[in-house]
């Protein structure tokens, strides 16, 4: 998928320059795994090596494989008598050990070429590719509950995606240099951060832990990953692929934390220099505040980064199309259990046509098969992800029962008797500023409300106060006035807006991806100027012509 193109750059070293190549990639095939193929059988012949087997994984702190007291598990959320990991908590000390070495070898790190850097991430892309797909898929599955799909498309495609085109954004950052004057040249030197990023994974998205830690070490960062207690398995074999693809000790520690106790750590070292942060919103708000209360004591001004989740939308106009809008609503509030930030979880459909919609997304669900990924792969969705989270999403279930503004129209109940399975659920609103439509459930939860039709511009403005997050939104209609007119009212509703197409899929360099509001700081991963935002730019002025009279020439 790499291919180096012809091109050269001028970039500095010292007050040398060198030729850097360009390159070009393109997005990673998602593989079909129709019976009897090559990549299902590697897959299944994955899965069955790691059935009932517990995996254990240390922190490690440059080659160092280091054990705490604190020991913890990852259970398969579908069958959560299985122990999928054994692993263990760093303390503060061992978290300020790993700050200390990873800081000592950060000099040697930002110095070497971006090339250099860059080829990590390209060879680690092809064996994620190729050898170790089957295996990162199967941990993906087995220990975060995805399906094949969803799993390949994850762990696979956007996982390589993340890693093959930020490398070629950081090689062709080195093109983006000042101008020159006569007598002098202008160099741009992109920096990593002086200090070390601290990268702050989820467990929806082995992608996402990859690129939150391997995007700042591309840069020349190093860097502390905090992998998500709930896709430990699969975020350490992504950590091995990097080490055996060539990351040197110390650039990226892999430290299994408690949040508060990572945080209260990180935030209380003099060397942070930037968090990288995928979560929750009182998770990135403690930690922004943690900054702020300890700005005196940092050498620099830390980096904060963060995707912090949204109430994503579709919005049905009578001009839509309605197979697409209740094929596209399916896909979109109910694959991997709507655990996606940028899943649907509220739709606004006119009265004129919410009958054959709402027959149309009935007659779908009854064919939703919800079950183990694993034993059975025409299933579309399976448990979610822990405890805490079916507790969650069960609470809203019984107070969608409860409430006389709510129908539950399909769907409803949930079981953790051996997962954590909650069905597909769709419910009715009466009232469109029910806590229903407003807060982030992170479940297979779709509320919908109906407005009479031609009341769709006062729905727009709607949509764009009700929430306090600005993630994704979908608009459906043919009409292209309406379009126009949705895309002005919902300018600020979402950092990805879609229009005639579901709120979720954001692909790697076609979509990057990121929200504001309460939904984060939008620095698009997945873009050519996320790169940018972990570095800190050096401009070098470098004179030919001595400087022979201090006077100006107005002086006389």
């Amino acid at each position: 998928m790499l291919r180096v193109r012809a091109s050269l750059c001028q970039s500095w070293r010292g007050f040398k320059t060198f030729p850097c190549a360009a390159v070009e990639v393109k997005n990673e095939p998602i593989l079909g795994f129709q019976e009897g193929s090559a990549e299902k059988k590697e897959l299944l012949k994955a899965l069955d090596d790691l059935k009932g087997k517990t995996e254990e994984i240390p922190c490690v702190i440059g080659d160092e494989h280091v054990w705490t007291k604190d020991i913890r598990y990852q259970l398969s959320p579908f069958n959560h008598s299985h122990k999928v990991a054994k692993f263990c908590y760093a303390d503060k000390e061992l978290l300020n050990k790993a700050i200390v070495a990873s800081v000592a070898a950060r000099r040697e790190w930002d110095l070497k070429p971006v090339q250099d850097r860059a080829q990590i991430l390209f060879k680690a892309a092809d064996v994620i590719s190729g050898p170790k797909r089957a295996e990162i898929l199967a941990k993906t599955m087995i220990g975060q509950g995805k399906t094949v799909v969803q799993a390949e498309i994850d762990a696979a495609a956007e996982l390589i995606d993340f890693f093959r085109f930020n490398a070629k954004h950081a090689v062709e950052l080195e093109e983006q240099q000042p101008l020159d004057s006569d007598g002098s040249t202008n160099t741009m030197l992109y920096r990593g951060l002086e200090g070390f990023v601290a990268a702050v994974a989820p467990f929806n998205f082995t992608a996402i832990g990859g690129n939150l830690a391997g995007t700042p070490a591309l840069m020349g960062n190093v860097v502390l990953w905090k992998p998500s207690d709930t896709a430990m398995s699969a975020s350490y074999a992504v950590y091995k692929v990097l080490r055996d693809c060539g990351l040197p000790p110390n650039i990226i520690q892999f430290v299994p934390a408690d949040g508060p106790v990572f945080g209260d750590t990180i935030t209380s070292s003099e060397h942070l220099a930037g968090i990288n942060f995928t979560g929750s919103v009182p998770t990135f708000k403690r930690l922004w505040k943690q900054v702020a209360q300890n700005l005196d004591i940092y050498r620099n001004f830390p980096r904060v980064g963060g995707e912090c989740g949204g109430k994503n939308f579709h919005f049905v106009h009578k001009s839509a199309d309605i197979q697409s809008v209740v094929n596209g609503t399916i896909r979109s509030a109910f694959e991997y259990g709507g655990q996606k930030c940028s899943a649907c979880s509220r739709m606004y459909v006119p009265d004129t046509i919410w009958p054959q919609i709402k027959q149309g997304l009935l007659d779908i669900h009854k064919q939703i098969k919800l079950g183990d990924p694993v034993e059975d792969m025409s299933t579309f969705f399976s448990a979610v992800i822990d405890d805490k989270s079916f507790g969650r999403i069960k609470k809203w279930l019984d107070h969608a029962k409860s409430s006389p503004n709510l129908t539950v129209i399909a769907g409803g109940n949930c079981d953790d008797k051996k997962g954590y399975f909650v069905e597909p659920t769709i419910i009715e609103t009466k009232d469109p500023q029910d806590d229903i439509m407003s807060e982030e459930i992170f479940g297979p939860v779709l509320s919908v409300y109906v407005y009479p039709e031609n009341n769709y511009k006062e729905v727009l403005h709607l949509i764009d106060n009700t929430s306090p997050y600005a993630l994704t939104g979908a608009v459906y209609a043919q009409d292209k006035n309406v379009i126009d007119e949705a895309a002005k009212t919902l300018r600020n509703a979402a950092g990805n807006y879609y229009v005639n197409d579901k709120s979720t899929g954001s692909i790697v360099a076609q979509q990057p991806f990121g929200g504001a509001r309460a939904s984060g700081t939008n620095d698009k991963p997945g873009g050519q100027h996320y790169v940018l935002r972990w570095t800190s730019p050096q401009v070098v002025k470098q004179t030919y012509v001595p400087l022979k009279e201090w006077k100006y020439t107005y002086m006389g």
